[in-house]
C-alpha cells in the first residue's frame, strides 16, 4: 500500500483517462469533504470532555463508545472516496496481528511466574485497546482541516492539560475525595469490586501510598493512576504550550504560562522522578529547536527564566519532597526486578511473546514473599506492568515490540524537518514515547495522545514533504 495512499479508492478510469486520475480523484475526494457533515466533534467530545466521562467511570472506555461514530465515519469514507494510512503503517498493522495471533499464548504457563496468571481477561482487552486507538490514528488523519482543524484539537489538548492541573491540585488538597461513579452501580457487585477495575472506573483524586515510611498522597485525578497523571501531565504541556503560549495572545498566552507553571506544584507531589526528567527533555528539546531557528535571544531569556525558577524551588517547601524522594527510591528494586522477568520471558518466546502479562512467583528478595492477609500487596507483581517497553516484551516478543518501536521511529524520521508549532509539538509528543516506555505504561490515554500527534504530523506534513519531493523531480528534468 503507498504512503499516504488511499486503502480503497474509485473505480480505475477508462484506458487514456489515467494521466488525470490523481487531479480528478483529489478534486473528487475535495468535494466530498465539501459537502461532508463531519466536524470532528467525537473527538473533540472525547478529549475536552473526558473529566465528564471519568466522573461517569467509564475512564479509558470513553475511547471505545465515541470510537463507535469514528469507525461509521471511517466506514463512509471506504465506500466512497477512499481511506488513507499514514507512512509505515505496515509496522503497526503487523503489530496489530501479533497482538491477536498472541492470544493463543495467553493462556499457556511461563516458567517462573504464577501459575494462571495469564488468561484472556487482560489480554482481551488489550487487543481492543489497540483496535480502538486504531480507529483514533486514521479517524483524524482522514478527516480534512475544514472538517477538524488542527488549532481545534490542539486547544482540545490544552482544555484536557488545564483539568489535568486541577486534579493534581485535588489530589494535594482533598487526597481521599472520590465517589461512587454511575458505571460501578451498572456493574455486578463482584465485578465493580475488582480492584483493578476499582482503578479504571472509581472516581478518586489521589492514590494513597507508603514512599516514605508513611501514607503519601499521590494526585491521578482525573486519571485512572498517578503514573498515568504524570504521563499525561508532561504530554499535555506541550499542547497548553502550543494552543495558548504560542498561538495565543494577550490573557490567553500568560493564563496559560501561568497555568503551566502551577503544575510545577502537583508534579513535584505526584513523585514521579520520571515526569521530572521528562519535563526537562521537553525543554531541552525546546531550546534546541528554537537554537535550530537561530532564536538565541529567547532561549537566553527562557534559560533565565527557568535557572529563576529553579532557585526559586530549591529555597521552598518542594525541594525537600525533591530531595525526600531521591533518598527513597521506593519502587525500583520491584520494577528491576519486574523488567528483568519480561526480558527473561520475551527471551523465553521472542517471536511471539506469551499473549498477556504475568505475576511474577515471589518478590525481588525470594520466591516464597507472596500475598498474605496481613500484606495483600507483598509479592506476586504484575510482570510487564512498570513500562510500555516491558508490556510489550512479555505481551509481542521482541518480534512485536520491534514491530511498534519501528512505526513511530518512521514517523519520527520521515517527519523531522516539520517546521510548525503543531508539528513540533506532535514530533515531541511522538519522541516522548521513547522516554516513557521505560517506565509508564502508554496504553490507553497517553497512546492515545500520541496517535492524535501522530495523525496530525501525517496529515499536516505530508501534502508539504511531497510538494517538496515534485520540486526537486522538476528541478532534475531541467
Amino acid at each position: 500500500m503507498a504512503r499516504g495512499a488511499p486503502a480503497h479508492g474509485p473505480r480505475p478510469l477508462p484506458a487514456g483517462a489515467t494521466a488525470s486520475w490523481t487531479t480528478e480523484g483529489a478534486s473528487v475526494r475535495s468535494a466530498v469533504a465539501d459537502r461532508s457533515p463531519v466536524t470532528g466533534r467525537p473527538l473533540v467530545w472525547l478529549l475536552a470532555g473526558y473529566p465528564l466521562w471519568w466522573a461517569a467511570g467509564l475512564g479509558q472506555f470513553a475511547y471505545w463508545l465515541f470510537a463507535v461514530p469514528m469507525a461509521a465515519e471511517l466506514v463512509r469514507r471506504h465506500r466512497t472516496v477512499g481511506l488513507r494510512v499514514p507512512p509505515g503503517f505496515w509496522l503497526w498493522a503487523l503489530f496489530l496481528l501479533w497482538t491477536v495471533l498472541g492470544l493463543s499464548l495467553a493462556p499457556l504457563e511461563v516458567p517462573g511466574t504464577v501459575p494462571d496468571s495469564g488468561g484472556y481477561g487482560g489480554a482481551l482487552l488489550r487487543v481492543a485497546g489497540y483496535l480502538v486507538l486504531t480507529v483514533l490514528l486514521l479517524y483524524v488523519g482522514n478527516l480534512s482541516e475544514r472538517e477538524l482543524p488542527t488549532l481545534t484539537v490542539v486547544r482540545a489538548l490544552a482544555v484536557l492539560c488545564l483539568a489535568t492541573i486541577a486534579g493534581g491540585y485535588l489530589g494535594m488538597l482533598a487526597p481521599r475525595f472520590g465517589f461512587t461513579a454511575p458505571t460501578e452501580y451498572l456493574l455486578p457487585a463482584h465485578l465493580a469490586s475488582d480492584a483493578y477495575v476499582q482503578a479504571l472506573i472509581h472516581p478518586a483524586s489521589a492514590q494513597i501510598m507508603d514512599v516514605f515510611g508513611y501514607e503519601t498522597a499521590r494526585p491521578k485525578a482525573p486519571w485512572e493512576y498517578t503514573n498515568i497523571w504524570g504521563y499525561m501531565l508532561s504530554l499535555l504541556l506541550v499542547w497548553l504550550v502550543v494552543g495558548w503560549v504560542v498561538q495565543g495572545a494577550g490573557w490567553v498566552r500568560w493564563g496559560a504560562l501561568t497555568a503551566a507553571a502551577l503544575s510545577v506544584v502537583p508534579a513535584v507531589y505526584s513523585l514521579n522522578r520520571a515526569l521530572w526528567a521528562g519535563l526537562a527533555l521537553s525543554l531541552a528539546y525546546t531550546a534546541a529547536v528554537a537554537l535550530r531557528r537561530g532564536r538565541v535571544l529567547l532561549v537566553g531569556a527562557c534559560s533565565a527564566a527557568v535557572l529563576v525558577a529553579l532557585l526559586a524551588l530549591a529555597a521552598s517547601p518542594l525541594a525537600d519532597v525533591v530531595r525526600a524522594r531521591v533518598d527513597n527510591p521506593h519502587s525500583d528494586d520491584g520494577r528491576a526486578s519486574s523488567n528483568a522477568a519480561s526480558l527473561e520471558a520475551a527471551g523465553l518466546s521472542p517471536v511471539m511473546g506469551w499473549g498477556t502479562t504475568r505475576e511474577s512467583m515471589g518478590s525481588s528478595d525470594s520466591i516464597a514473599v507472596g500475598p498474605t492477609p496481613e500484606c495483600p500487596d507483598c509479592g506476586q507483581h504484575v510482570i510487564g506492568n512498570a513500562g510500555q517497553l516491558w508490556m510489550t516484551l512479555i505481551s509481542s516478543g521482541w518480534v512485536g515490540t520491534a514491530f511498534l518501536l519501528a512505526f513511530f521511529a518512521r514517523i519520527v524520521w520521515r517527519y523531522r524537518s516539520t517546521s510548525s508549532a503543531a508539528g513540533q509539538g506532535a514530533l515531541l509528543t511522538v519522541l516522548l514515547l521513547f522516554w516513557y516506555m521505560f517506565f509508564y505504561v502508554a496504553l490507553m490515554s497517553p497512546l492515545a495522545v500520541t496517535l492524535v500527534a501522530t495523525a496530525l504530523l501525517w496529515r499536516g506534513e505530508e501534502p508539504v514533504l511531497r510538494r517538496r519531493a515534485a520540486a526537486r523531480t522538476r528541478g532534475g528534468l531541467r
